[in-house]
C-alpha cells in the first residue's frame, strides 16, 4: 500500500510529510522562494564554488515541498532545470500547496526515477542535487556507488554533485566513502545541520583552490542578490578543515 502525502502548517510554516511526521520538506508561507530549512540551503552551496554564468543545466533529484526548484528558477536565471520525481502525487501536492511554478523553457517537471535520468545523459549536467528519499528515509540506489560513478559521468568537466545524507546514521561514512570512490576523492562534506543531515558536495572536474576570504565575498554578494545567507556555513567549515593557508582544495 502507498504512502499517504500529507500537509501541515504552524506558525506559518507549511510542511510535506510522506505518511509520517518526517518533514520532507518546508515553506514559510509569506517567503515561499526562500530555503526554509537548513540543509535545503547547503545544498545551493555550491553556487559559491564556481564564477556565474555557471550553471546552465541543472539535474535536481526530488521534487518534496519544491523549495530547490522554486530557488534556482527564481535566483539562477540562466540555468535550465529539470527535476526527476518518481511520484506523480508529490508534483500535484507542490503545485497544489508549495506554488511550485509552471513549466516553461527554462523549467521540466519529469515523472521519473531520478536515476536513469542521469544514466541517459553523459556529461551534460552543470549540477547535480539529490534529495530522494521514500516515506521511511531510505534512499535506495541513489546512495549506492554505481549511482554515483553514473552521476560523475553525467556531469560536465565544471559540474559538481550535492547529496543529502545523514550524518546520524552509522551507514554515512560508507556513503561519504562511496562518493569519494566515484569522484577520485575530490568530495567535502558541509557543517553537519542541526536535523542531522550533512551535505556532501563533489567536484566532477580538475581539482581547485579557493581562498576562504573569496568564498566569504561571494557569500555575502549571493545574500545580497537571493536571501541565501551561508556565511556562517564557511566559517564553520573553515575552522572545521583548519587548512593552514585559509585555502579551500576542493
Amino acid at each position: 500500500m502507498a504512502h499517504s502525502i500529507d500537509v501541515s502548517e504552524e506558525a506559518g510554516v507549511r510542511y510535506l510529510h510522506f505518511g509520517s511526521d518526517w518533514v520532507q520538506g518546508a515553506m514559510k508561507v509569506r517567503r515561499p522562494y526562500a530555503l526554509e530549512l537548513e540543509y535545503t540551503r547547503h545544498m545551493a552551496a555550491g553556487l559559491l564554488l564556481r564564477p556565474a554564468p555557471w550553471p546552465r543545466k541543472v539535474l535536481l533529484i526530488g521534487l518534496g515541498a519544491a523549495s530547490l526548484t522554486k530557488f534556482f528558477y527564481r535566483n539562477v536565471p540562466q540555468a535550465r532545470i529539470t527535476v526527476a520525481e518518481i511520484d506523480a502525487r508529490v508534483v500535484a501536492v507542490a503545485r497544489a500547496h508549495f506554488k511550485l511554478p509552471d513549466e516553461d523553457a527554462r523549467l521540466r517537471i519529469v515523472v521519473a526515477d531520478g536515476a536513469e535520468v542521469v544514466m541517459r545523459n553523459t556529461g551534460y549536467w552543470d549540477m547535480i542535487l539529490v534529495d530522494g528519499y521514500d516515506h521511511n528515509a531510505r534512499a535506495g540506489v541513489l546512495d549506492t556507488a554505481p549511482f554515483y560513478t553514473a552521476a560523475r559521468a553525467a556531469l560536465a568537466t565544471n559540474g559538481l554533485l550535492a547529496s543529502n545524507l545523514f550524518g546520524k546514521r552509522k551507514t554515512f561514512r560508507d556513503s561519504l566513502a562511496r562518493i569519494g570512490e566515484a569522484f577520485d576523492g575530490r568530495t567535502l562534506a558541509l557543517p553537519q545541520c542541526e536535523t542531522g543531515n550533512v551535505v556532501a558536495l563533489a567536484n566532477a572536474g580538475e581539482p581547485f583552490a579557493l581562498p576562504f576570504a573569496e568564498i566569504q565575498a561571494r557569500a555575502a554578494a549571493l545574500k545580497l542578490e537571493t536571501g541565501l545567507d551561508l556565511r556562517d556555513t564557511f566559517k564553520r567549515l573553515a575552522i572545521e578543515l583548519a587548512t593552514p593557508d585559509d585555502i579551500l582544495r576542493f
